[in-house]
């Protein structure tokens, strides 16, 4: 199956997972690039990708909690 070169906002939608409204805030605020052709809008296949590349990962409840010794109250670690 070959892929296509660019997507109009309906299939970048269906291929990104993302919704139409936060497509057009990301082409408005400039992190996503689309083209004219006529009255349709195009998004190139490869700006939808380093688009979404450059979406912050998520933080892990592992990343966001603090140290074991820090939620009990303990300095340094130790129990002696």
């Amino acid at each position: 199956m070959e892929s296509s070169l660019a997507y109009s906002v309906a299939e970048a939608c269906a291929r990104s997972g993302i919704g139409r409204t936060a497509i057009y805030d990301m082409i408005n605020s400039g992190k996503l690039i689309a083209r004219k052709r006529g009255r349709r809008t195009l998004i190139l296949a490869d700006d939808l990708r380093r688009c979404l590349e450059l979406l912050p990962p998520i933080k892990t409840k592992i990343e966001r909690m603090p140290p074991a010794h820090a939620r009990i109250g303990l300095k340094g670690g130790n129990n002696d």
